[in-house]
């Protein structure tokens, strides 16, 4: 069946105005001004057409996590988040027992198959436990750990094909060589959680690591020794031409103008939105917990976030991916050009995704409708609407 959709202005690299745009086998077969055949029409009525929210970083939403533990979960939270905008997500772990850790994987590589509406799921993202104690936040500090040879290496060839992605903190002892385990077996790293000097950043990144977490969010900065000025992580990170970093664009992790000065410095083809979504996404506030149910933080929703019991550390975000893309546009100010991208285009280049995140002839259809608000209209996944 082919799908015409008509009267939106089309988001890519700029604005486009007078087009339509044809899907056919869940593929995006034409963008063109002329009236060709089609099965089906869809008017979007003047709002903005864009490729499908990619979220590279999420541990759930709708009230389930990732790790509580079989495939429906899983299924759970990751329709929640179709359900605004995001059409490829990246299930993430935390800092678990080993035992839970080597489940989840188990778990996502299950839900990759599944036979419901979910958004794609091209693998597991792992996030710890290879961490520093200082920088853990919401981290269970109970399983934090240097890596461990054995476990990580019975995790990959466990989760190959699973695990596309593993964070950990480049001044933990054995770091380096676990950084070029990941980069052997396809996997890219990221830097996390960590109290890494410029040093230890820069032979991580000499190893084949390019990307740092969630920027600003659990991770070192500038300090002085003896009066001499040492760089931290996120120096590093802005020092670094080639380091692609994490945007939690909720207002509230990072403020507006935070977010302006990191899309001034590293620009959007350097920057992913991420939700770092757990449980409470797309649910009330008050108590909620991040993680497993057995090993779980517990923690509270206030005030459009999720915080610590004592208030001292955020708990990761209750973000969903239209929210990230309306910050970026109403309160940084940023292009909605820019901010599409770094929902879309970016996060696909840095995770290796050659046929979505753009519109584009060939590429998937994956597509989003939203008015000027963000609010999403219409979901469009390989082609069919949700």
């Amino acid at each position: 069946m082919r799908i015409k959709i008509q009267n939106g202005t089309l988001i890519a690299d700029r604005m486009i105005t007078g087009q339509n745009l044809y899907l056919e086998n869940g593929r995006i077969a034409a963008i063109t001004p002329e009236d060709l055949p089609y099965d089906r029409l869809m008017d979007a009525q003047g709002q903005y057409v864009s490729p499908g929210f990619i979220d590279i970083h999420s541990h759930g939403g709708g009230g389930a996590d990732f790790m509580d533990g079989g495939v429906e979960p899983i299924e759970q939270a990751a329709m929640m988040h179709l359900e605004h905008g995001t059409t490829t997500i990246y299930p993430t772990t935390l800092a678990s027992s080993y035992p839970v850790l080597k489940q989840a994987v188990l778990d996502i590589g299950q839900a990759m198959h599944s036979s419901k509406r979910l958004p794609h799921i091209p693998g597991a993202h792992l996030e710890g436990p290879y961490f520093s104690l200082n920088q853990s936040g919401a981290q269970n500090p109970k399983y934090i750990t240097d890596p461990i040879p054995q476990e990580y290496n019975e995790l990959l060839e466990l989760g190959k094909d699973i695990i596309k992605r593993w964070d950990f903190a480049p001044e933990r002892s054995g770091s380096v060589e676990f950084c070029r385990e990941l980069v052997k077996n396809g996997v890219i790293p990221g830097i996390a959680h960590s109290d890494a000097q410029y040093s230890e950043v820069k032979q991580i990144y000499e190893n084949g690591c390019q990307l740092v977490t969630h920027l600003y969010s659990g991770m070192s900065t500038i300090v002085r020794k003896g009066g001499f000025r040492i760089l931290g992580v996120v120096e590093s990170a802005y020092l670094l031409d080639d380091m692609k970093v994490e945007m939690i664009a909720d207002g509230l992790h990072l403020p507006p103008e935070l977010l302006q000065l990191i899309y001034k410095c590293k620009g959007p083809q350097k920057i992913c939105l991420v939700t770092d979504s757990m449980r409470g996404a797309g649910m009330p506030e008050g108590p909620s917990m991040l993680g497993r149910k057995e090993e779980a933080m517990p923690c509270i929703i206030e005030g459009g976030i999720a915080k610590l019991l004592d208030r001292t550390s955020f708990a990761g975000s209750v973000a969903t991916a239209d929210r990230l893309v309306r910050t970026c546009y109403q309160q940084a100010r940023i292009p909605l050009v820019d901010c599409v991208r770094m929902m879309t285009r970016t996060p696909a280049e840095v995770m290796g995704l050659d046929h979505t995140g753009r519109l584009e002839v060939g590429c998937d259809a994956d597509i989003v409708i939203f008015d000027e608000d963000i609010r999403i209209k219409e979901v469009i996944l390989s082609g069919d609407s949700i």
